[in-house]
């Protein structure tokens, strides 16, 4: 196979595209590691249900548009019930106790998937609208691949200006620094907590609906992914929402490199990127000690 400039921009494209949904399952989860020190091993199962909420609610729609704005509120839903009824008890106890919590919530989630729409997955076509591609003048390119990066590049603009601009933002980010202080000031920390333990369920869930279409729905579809977000955390720095961004976006172009000249490799290249990212940073890329 000849490799042409051509070639290599629009498999950096499809790079980006594939980072585009990795940022958004790992902004989730720096979110909920972050803020509230909850290792989440249920992000994935939460991933998995957003593509499966998708199938049934375009099942009753039609729409792919109604599944944008449904989905990430259905999920966001369940991981509001799952921190306030299984996470908060356990806030004080050690990192290990939600930790354990939610890595056996996963396979409950997993298994009521299995029960209720099977073993075999689900087909979910590219929308309509979204279908074809687009000349950007230096290649063409699928448009739902565009969609999505466009779409990613909105939400977390959305996020930033929410977190830095807006009262509930500075709130949250002093809840981060020191909780206490807040209790002092007469703010009800566990709704915070709350808020945004369910808006990182809802991005896991909103990247499982965008995934949908790229790579099928399974109810195993959130064991790697949980897998390949740890390690985006990891490569970003622990807790760093900056960091995830800009290492989910490195190792969707990774994958994509390593998959045109040595697909075999895909998979051991984004633990390869990790290795040599914390031998030079063992902090992570924007993590502090």
């Amino acid at each position: 196979m000849e490799i042409t400039a051509s070639l290599l921009l629009q498999q950096l494209f499809v790079g980006l595209a594939l980072g585009a949904i990795y940022v958004l399952v790992a902004v989730g989860l720096s979110l909920i590691f972050g803020l509230l020190g909850v290792v989440n091993f249920a992000h994935g199962a939460f991933y998995m249900l957003g593509a499966y909420v998708a199938v049934y609610v375009y099942g009753l729609t039609g729409s792919f548009w109604a599944c944008l704005l449904l989905v990430p509120l259905a999920v966001g839903l369940l991981g509001l019930l799952a921190e306030r009824w299984l996470i908060r008890p356990l806030y004080g106890r050690g990192v290990d106790y939600p930790l354990l919590l939610t890595f056996g919530l996963a396979y409950v989630l997993v298994d009521s998937v299995r029960m209720v729409w099977g073993v075999q997955g689900e087909a979910f076509a590219t929308p309509e609208a979204l279908r074809g591609a687009v000349d950007v003048g230096f290649g063409v390119f699928p448009l739902y691949r565009l969609f999505l990066i466009g779409l990613c590049a909105g939400l977390l603009l959305a996020l930033w200006l929410f977190i830095e601009k807006t009262r509930l933002g500075l709130i949250i980010r002093a809840g981060a620094r020191d909780p206490l202080v807040l209790k002092v000031l007469g703010i009800d920390v566990g709704r915070i907590w709350l808020l945004i333990f369910g808006l990182g369920t809802a991005l896991a869930g909103l990247a499982g609906l965008l995934a949908a279409p790229l790579r099928g729905v399974n109810p195993e579809m959130g064991g790697s992914v949980l897998i390949e977000a740890f390690v985006i955390t990891v490569i970003g720095g622990m807790g760093s929402l900056v960091g995830a961004i800009v290492a989910g976006l490195l190792v969707g172009v990774v994958v994509a490199m390593t998959t045109l000249f040595q697909p075999e490799f895909a998979e051991l290249a984004i633990f390869a990127l990790m290795a040599a990212v914390l031998i030079l940073r063992p902090n992570g890329l924007f993590g502090k000690s």
